[in-house]
């Protein structure tokens, strides 16, 4: 296979992850009038665990429990968790198209916590993206607007909490096999939801929701499983700007399933903070080469 094969190949696969976790967004807003959130995460981490177990693991290698950072790997595990939470009840209260716009600020906001936290340099070119990926969210949130709630800040909560998992999985990454933080992050989602099941355990009501659980943990765990295939394949910096396909699938979701279709501030926002999140990895993969 040719490097233009392999990067034409990696470019597909990312772009097939976006619309697995999209319709996975759409699903898990469909689904949350009738399931408890709890049950829903939980049946997603028995999927994926699985998943992990039988394909991710062996293609990645290393043992499940090798870890040089055991107490890391289970703060990166609830942190994800925390994530899923986050992603679930916003959700409940937002469309998904915009919730999935200000999701896409994260990495903005990792360079924002790199710099802060991390102490990295960070050049002004790289923080005018940051600035304009505030703005574009702001224009989705509006603040004081007619249609404003407060619900509408749990995306920024779950940007503050992905940035920091992503931050977390920069370090690992450096010391720990990808299968094995893989299976460590999974496992304590699948552990604490377990616990708490029985607080929340309701039976569906009807096959198709059965289906519906399902269905969802194989969109959340080949999703990932996609990611991984496709940053094999290619360069981060040449992948990273198609996540951004992620928004376009999520709106198209929220069109088809719910008749939602954002306004002319939100489409504004949207463009936004997409414009501005490639922009970023630009600037980034520039001065990598510089």
């Amino acid at each position: 296979m040719t490097s233009a094969e392999r990067s034409g190949g990696g470019v597909a696969l990312v772009i097939a992850a976006c619309a697995c976790f999209a319709a996975l967004d759409t699903g898990s807003k469909y689904i949350s009038a009738a399931v408890p959130m709890m049950m829903v995460l939980w049946f997603r981490y028995v999927i994926q665990m699985l998943f992990i177990g039988i394909v991710v693991v062996p293609r990645q290698g290393g043992a499940p429990f090798d870890t040089r950072h055991p107490v890391l790997q289970v703060v990166r595990g609830l942190l994800l968790l925390l994530c899923s939470v986050l992603a679930f009840t916003s959700l409940t209260f937002m469309p998904v198209g915009e919730f999935t716009a200000i999701v896409m600020i994260s990495p903005l906001v990792v360079t924002f916590l790199s710099a802060v936290a991390l102490k990295e340099r960070v050049s002004l070119l790289r923080w005018l993206p940051v600035v304009g990926g505030f703005i574009g969210a702001l224009i989705v949130i509006r603040p004081g607007g007619e249609s404003f709630d407060w619900a509408m800040l749990l995306p920024l909560a779950l940007v503050g909490a992905n940035a920091c998992f992503q931050i977390l999985t920069s370090k690992l990454s450096k010391t720990d096999a990808a299968g094995t933080t893989h299976f460590i992050t999974g496992l304590v989602g699948l552990a604490v939801t377990t616990l708490v099941l029985p607080l929340f355990w309701r039976a569906p009501d009807g096959a198709f929701l059965w289906v519906l659980l399902v269905a969802l943990g194989f969109l959340g765990a080949v999703g990932h499983y996609f990611l991984i295939l496709g940053y094999s394949r290619a360069p981060a910096s040449s992948l990273t700007p198609y996540l951004y396909s992620h928004i376009a699938f999520a709106t198209l979701g929220g069109a088809l399933v719910f008749a939602h279709l954002p306004d002319r501030w939100s489409l504004l926002g949207i463009a936004v903070i997409t414009v501005c999140g490639i922009a970023g990895l630009w600037v980034m993969a520039r001065e990598a080469r510089a």
